[in-house]
């Protein structure tokens, strides 16, 4: 892998098979948990699609009649 200049920062370019093989996704965020002079291992940091889990699993249903008055929540 090639380390490249990204306006101020430094970029790591990921081959297309690592990227399957992990099921990357551009925006997804990786951490480093441990480096040495050429190795680095890295691990997807997964808050964000737990935090989201959590709230769907905890949503209450909609009925089916419900219609959101966006004047009415507005009110004062």
């Amino acid at each position: 892998m090639l380390v490249a200049k990204w306006g101020n920062s430094l970029a790591v370019r990921l081959p297309r098979q690592l990227v399957d093989k992990f099921g990357l996704k551009a925006g997804d965020e990786l951490e480093v948990v441990s480096a040495s002079a050429r190795r680095i291992v890295l691990a997807r940091d997964q808050r964000k699609e737990l935090a989201v889990e959590r709230m769907r699993v905890r949503a209450l249903p909609i009925p089916d009649d419900y219609r959101f008055d966006r004047d009415a929540a507005n009110a004062r």
